[in-house]
């Protein structure tokens, strides 16, 4: 038997958390000792409208259950007021977990200008303003965990995704950038790209196969990644039913040409 991977004491901040993924980590952070910042807008899937109602359902499910946690209600575009609400309630902040998005799903030639600064201002300027603001405490404090949301599509691409793999591989990229500079301030920096049941998914999924994709099954990567054990960072992870790949860049040896005049476009096609 392993031993079991707590979070006493530690501030977990879940943006996105009102449902699917968010709401799974949240309960999951919340049954280990942590204290949990449910931040939802209450927007829906395209990123309309707000309300309030759906991290209060999540914060009262982890209270009844003899848990902390406040809910914070700011859009991610306003990441400095998430991080105030985990400050102001728990005194500090130690896990970063950027999860919110939207979809606007449209092939590139009739995707708007609209379409694409939405989804790109949702997951990768929300990401960076949350993790921005709580970086000076997580530098001051010597620790801190943050988890990017990064996607298949991104990895892959994906037809009529391309404002939302453009977000998403970014992610991957600001991850890596912030793993370096976070090393010698005990900040780790990961991307995960998760396959489960959400709100996205099930536009796109048969019933079948989203059974089988539950999102508490992609909850202990994350809290494995988050743990003050693990020194885990810079990684980029797909996982969902139960299996994790762990993703590494490959070159080929490569060719060399001669730096002179038989350097051509031609040379290049014969090689």
């Amino acid at each position: 038997m392993t031993s079991e991977l707590r979070f006493d004491n530690r501030v977990v901040i879940v943006s996105g958390a009102g449902g699917g993924l968010g709401k799974a980590y949240s309960l999951f952070f919340a049954s280990r000792g942590a204290k949990v910042v449910v931040n939802d807008l209450g927007s829906g899937l395209k990123g309309e409208g707000s309300s309030s109602s759906a991290a209060d359902i999540v914060v009262d499910e982890i209270k009844k259950a003899g848990g902390q946690a406040v809910a914070d209600y700011h859009n991610v575009l306003e990441g400095d007021k998430i991080v105030e609400t985990a400050i102001k309630a728990f005194g500090r902040v130690d896990v970063i977990i950027n999860n919110a998005g939207i979809l606007r799903d449209k092939s590139f030639k009739s995707m708007t200008d609209k379409d694409w600064d939405d989804v790109l201002n949702v997951h990768l300027r929300g990401a960076y303003l949350i993790t921005k603001a709580a970086w000076p405490f997580m530098r001051k404090q010597k620790f801190g965990r943050v988890v990017m949301t990064s996607s298949a599509a991104g990895i892959y691409g994906n037809f009529g995704q391309a404002n939302y793999a453009a977000a998403k591989q970014a992610l991957v990229g600001l991850s890596n950038s912030l793993a370096q500079e976070g090393a010698k301030y005990g900040i780790t920096s990961n991307a995960i790209a998760p396959l489960a049941a959400s709100r996205m998914t099930a536009t796109v999924m048969p019933p079948e196969i989203l059974e089988a994709l539950k999102p508490e099954l992609i909850a202990p990567l994350v809290a494995y990644l988050t743990h003050e054990s693990t020194t885990q960072s810079g990684g980029l992870f797909e996982i969902g039913a139960g299996k994790i790949t762990a993703h590494r860049w490959e070159a080929t040896e490569g060719v060399v040409f001669k730096a002179d005049d038989s350097f051509t476009p031609a040379a290049v096609k014969a090689r």
